[in-house]
């Protein structure tokens, strides 16, 4: 009979881990977080998030909701990877195409499974598309991000299933 978490766990590979690597597996996942990613001052079509809304039910604010899916939003959420040397964005950093402001970073770090500086945050739509490269400011300094169409690592979830 185990006698703790980690050896019941044993035939799983059961790992303690903590709340840094947590918020960096998220990334490489292109999970958001609510306050950051997720709040009430974006709808769920500018956080993408409309793909799990059931359109054929009723909900309370059905009728906001489909507003915002049926006209064009300002706004996305994306993911992106920075090529940095070895610095990572916090929050709030400014987002820019060719040296105009475009979005703001609401969350990254560094992605220890595909070793890069990920982002998470809000561009004007028309800069949000997989391949897209734009600037990161973080410290002063600018980093080319490119805008990535989906998760980094484990994008098919296999190896949350194995």
């Amino acid at each position: 009979m185990p006698t703790s978490i980690e050896e019941a766990g044993a035939d799983l590979r059961f790992r303690w881990y903590g709340a840094r690597a947590l918020l960096s597996m998220r990334l490489e996942k292109g999970w958001g977080v609510w306050t950051m990613e997720y709040r009430p001052d974006f709808n769920a079509v500018e956080s993408g998030m409309d793909v799990f809304i059931n359109w054929e039910k009723d909900f309370v604010g059905k009728e906001a909701a489909l507003k915002a899916r049926d006209r064009s939003v300002s706004q996305k959420l994306l993911t992106m990877v920075i090529d940095t040397d070895g610095i990572d964005v916090a929050h709030d950093e400014a987002i820019l195409k060719d040296g105009v402001p475009v979005g703001y970073v609401s969350s990254g770090g560094y992605a220890h499974h595909v070793g890069k500086s990920m982002a998470m945050g809000y561009v004007a739509a028309e800069f949000a598309s997989p391949g897209t490269t734009l600037q990161v400011e973080i410290l002063g300094s600018f980093y080319d991000a490119e805008v990535l169409s989906g998760p980094i690592y484990d994008a098919n979830g296999f190896n949350m299933r194995s």
